[in-house]
């Protein structure tokens, strides 16, 4: 197998500058401060489903090591919105970190570091060295076998100095609720709201202030049970299932517990909280943590027959609704990018929807591609409305009609260790084997997009739904007319999309209300004597729930506060042959492990797609040479690489495996004379 040689050369950190700083008390941090410590940088944007796994993944390093380590946050936004200090601050509040954040809007430190990729990590050793850099998730027993390494060799050198660190927590705030993400209307009239901040739900009278009771003990955790010792991580979405199902399945409320990695139920009568799908540990995009019957097909789990869902991964549930023409629950999976369905009366759960890649195409559910999807809400049609997040997307998915489950495929045996990397996106294209699952149910479904350009344009802009723009939604409803509202959450606004008069045309696009505090979630309610609507929207940045009256017209403004795009260093890139290097070295103690298949994929694409000629496509190697368009002036290449390492102790019978994931897009632009190669850090 071929592998990177390529190494980071022994230089000094740069120093960190930016336009302020959070959780320090209001002083300055200088890199000579924390000399005699080892820093982890952490470039993030908290837009990115990626860098809040990895904040995750560092919680336990930093309070395991937090006389010797101290973690930096530098905040690198993507969007207008998160380069706001004043959202930054709620956002370093809701997530929980504990640790110092640079305020970087203008990307100063991101590019003194070369960082292409959020999430990017950048270990500095005490005496100020930087000793590795890391892009994507999954690094968390790497950066922990690096840390106990410079503790030893820096305490024997003398060099490192034990003591606290300049964290300082800031003032907790109080209220009913904290940061609260969806909510219900219960059949009582009630409503039950997923207080992320509290790490519970909370039920509140018909006023949406007055708290009815609380269901989870408010400490972050999974544990199932009672009320009062139940326990959630961040929960965010919620739906009601229909009595029938209710009653077979013995809950009434399905939750998508985000941080958690798994599907909640709870019985309303008592406020029981069981787990009814995920084991609590994130499944890594290409991570073929169970065997499949078929050769590559490691993201469909029907290993003799199908698995129940309680042992199947999942990764940052963010949404779930109810879909009665399919009998299942669609599940948005934020954390790698897909639908998934479950059924709670057989307790299983499969993908229906998305390749894994991120971006926004549309079309067969198998090839389609989201991006973070973060609300759903269901149509009288039976379609399926979605914020695509990160796409700043109004897109939707059609049931179609169910078609019978194709015929059995002759199963092979289960591939080992990390086979199956390659192809893993694309294994829904796989035949099924019986017995059939709930993504049958959705086996003639088609995706579309309503608003919405892609990754790097986003904005506020009203008129033709093929021209209008959304910044980072997180909700969506379905009004009684048919037409679609947004809680276009990073412009603290509710858009409306209405199909046109006559069926034919993308439709319109207008805004019902703006200055609101990150709207993550709606709910309709009719209002009768006023013959209008009033929508219910969750205030997530202000902690509450907000009405607003809608006239029965269902007239907005059309606003147009411009247009954005994405806007990072651009990589300057020679036309003809391109040396594409994936930087990848196991981590100490560590090894590839190739005895049962390939242990690293490469996926390359590129927009255009005319700007590359040849290169693109998926192969093994983590080398590859690019053919770089001269006709094309700039575009952006899509690079995705996996690589697994497993532990190289032969003493260790079962050795423990470690799989390392990044999505890039690098903004490029060909110029004559510029280098001809690009390397971009895995690991290393």
């Amino acid at each position: 197998m071929t592998t990177s040689s390529t190494r980071l050369p022994k230089v000094r950190a740069s120093e960190l500058v930016g336009r302020g700083w959070l959780n320090t008390g209001g002083q300055d941090v200088a890199l000579a401060d924390l000399r005699g410590k080892i820093v982890l940088l952490d470039f993030w944007t908290f837009c990115c489903i990626n860098c809040l796994h990895v904040l995750d993944e560092l919680r336990e390093l930093e309070e395991q090591y937090r006389d010797v380590l101290v973690i930096v946050g530098v905040h690198s936004p993507k969007f207008v919105h998160e380069a706001d200090p004043v959202a930054l601050a709620a956002a370093v509040e809701r997530y929980e970190v504990h640790h110092p954040v640079l305020d970087d809007p203008e990307l100063v430190t991101w590019s003194a570091y070369t960082a292409r990729a959020w999430p990017t990590l950048v270990v500095i050793d005490p005496e100020g060295y930087i000793v590795a850099q890391m892009a994507g998730e999954g690094h968390q027993s790497n950066v922990e076998r690096l840390v106990r390494d410079l503790v030893a060799e820096h305490d024997a050198k003398g060099t490192l100095h034990r003591g606290g660190g300049p964290y300082v927590p800031p003032e907790p705030t109080a209220g009913t609720l904290r940061f609260p993400a969806k909510a219900v209307a219960l059949p009582g009239g009630t409503l039950l709201v997923a207080d992320a901040g509290h790490h519970s739900l909370a039920e509140l009278a018909a006023d949406g202030e007055t708290l009815v009771r609380r269901i989870g003990s408010g400490e972050r955790g999974l544990v199932d049970g009672g009320p009062d010792e139940a326990r959630f991580s961040e929960p965010n979405g919620l739906t009601l299932l229909p009595e029938d199902v209710a009653a077979e399945a013995g809950y009434d409320v399905l939750v998508a517990d985000t941080v958690n990695h798994a599907l909640r139920g709870v019985r309303l009568s008592d406020g029981a909280v069981t787990t009814v799908a995920g084991t609590g540990v994130q499944y890594l995009v290409g991570e073929p943590t169970v065997p499949s019957p078929l050769p590559g097909r490691t993201d469909l789990w029907r290993a003799g027959g199908a698995r129940a869902a309680t042992s199947v991964p999942l990764s940052s549930p963010w949404d779930v609704v109810w879909s009665p023409q399919t009998g299942t629950a669609l599940v948005a999976m934020a954390g790698n990018h897909q639908l998934w369905a479950f059924d709670p009366r057989d307790g299983v759960v499969e993908p229906v929807a998305g390749t894994m890649n991120e971006g926004l195409t549309d079309g067969d559910p198998r090839e389609a591609w989201f991006a973070q999807t973060s609300g759903t809400a269901l149509a009288a049609d039976g379609r399926v409305w979605l914020a695509d997040s990160e796409v700043s997307a109004l897109r939707w998915i059609d049931p179609g009609t169910p078609a019978a489950a194709p015929a059995s495929a002759a199963a092979e045996p289960a591939a080992g260790g990390f086979a199956g990397l390659v192809g893993a996106g694309a294994a829904l294209a796989v035949a099924r084997t019986a017995p059939t699952g709930p993504a049958d149910a959705w086996s003639g479904a088609v995706v579309g997009t309503a608003v919405g350009a892609g990754l790097f344009d986003f904005g506020h802009r009203d008129g033709a739904a093929d021209q209008a723009l959304l910044q980072h939604p997180l909700g969506v409803a379905v009004l009684p007319d048919g037409s679609v509202v947004v809680a276009d959450t990073y412009n603290g606004a509710v858009r409306r999309w209405a199909p046109a008069a006559d069926g034919d045309g993308p439709g319109e696009v207008s805004t019902l209300a703006t200055g609101l505090a990150e709207p993550s979630g709606i709910v309709v309610q009719a209002d009768a004597e006023a013959g209008g609507v009033t929508l219910l929207v969750v205030e997530s940045a202000a902690h509450r729930l907000t009405r607003i009256a809608l006239p029965a017209t269902l007239a907005g403004e059309v606003l147009d506060a411009g247009a954005h795009r994405t806007q990072r260093p651009v990589t300057d890139i020679a036309p003809g042959e391109l040396a594409l290097d994936v930087v990848f070295t196991p981590a100490a103690g560590q090894k590839y492990d190739d005895r049962f298949g390939p242990s690293t994929m490469l996926r390359v694409s590129a927009t255009p797609a005319e700007l590359l000629l040849d290169g693109a496509g998926d192969d093994v190697p983590l080398t590859r040479t690019l053919r770089i368009n001269p006709e094309v002036a700039e575009g952006v290449l899509h690079i995705t690489a996996r690589a697994a390492s497993c532990d190289a102790d032969p003493a260790i019978e079962f050795p423990a495996c470690h799989l390392n994931s990044q999505d890039w897009g690098v903004p490029v632009r060909v110029t004559a004379g510029a280098p001809a190669d690009l390397s971009l850090p895995l690991h290393g």
